[in-house]
């Protein structure tokens, strides 16, 4: 069985810092028998979300660009993995905009689709850039992947990274755990299936209570 796992720079540079840690979980998921495929979005021109409500009714985002592109090969994957500079504590914004309007204008199960994080700073905002890339997983059903430490890496350049040895060697055991939840979920799901989800209750307190 052919598994594959989307990955999402959401860096500006192509070749900086955040692209060493997500080669290092490639390089690894290739080595377990996944495939992986590369899509670099932080460079691109991503506006956010208007609320506008016609994927409710198109089945895809009214803005034509990198994320319909992306929506299929998403549906498609076993797992993705979403990678992020640390810009004041918290994402790229080019990045959150592509993600708020893949989350939200796809209609495809995700469930037990497995997530993954991988964050990159000089020092500090790692870990609360890392939480806010997690809650797309955990809204959506989508079981996370961890490591031996928080998804992370450090430097200022990919030169500076590739001395960050905890923090490849974080990506690499990210990598093969990642690899071993989709394969097992696949085992899974062929003899148990998935499990069922309830859908019936919206909070909204019409009643003013």
């Amino acid at each position: 069985m052919a598994y594959k796992v989307l990955i999402i720079n959401g860096s500006p540079h192509a070749k900086g810092c955040t692209a060493a840690a997500l080669e290092e979980v490639c390089h690894t998921l290739e080595n377990e028998g996944v495939q992986t495929e590369t899509i670099h979005i932080g460079n691109k021109d991503v506006r956010g979300c208007v609320s506008c409500n016609s994927c409710g009714e198109k089945g895809r985002c009214v803005f034509d660009d990198i994320v319909n592109e992306t929506a299929p090969k998403f549906e498609a994957a076993d797992g993705i993995v979403i990678g992020s500079p640390v810009y004041y504590g918290s994402p790229n914004g080019t990045l959150l905009s592509f993600l708020d309007r893949l989350f939200y204008s796809t209609h495809f199960s995700k469930h037990m689709k497995v997530g993954a994080a991988v964050v990159s700073c000089r020092r500090g905002g790692n870990t609360a850039s890392f939480d806010v890339l997690n809650k797309y997983f955990t809204i959506s059903g989508m079981p996370v992947a961890s490591s031996t430490y928080w998804n992370q890496v450090h430097g200022f350049t990919a030169e500076d990274v590739a001395k960050d040895l905890e923090g490849l060697q974080t990506m690499r055991n990210l990598a093969k755990n990642m690899a071993f939840m989709i394969k097992s979920f696949a085992d899974a799901k062929e003899k148990y299936g998935l499990p069922e989800m309830e859908r019936g209750s919206f909070t909204s307190f019409p009643d003013g209570l």
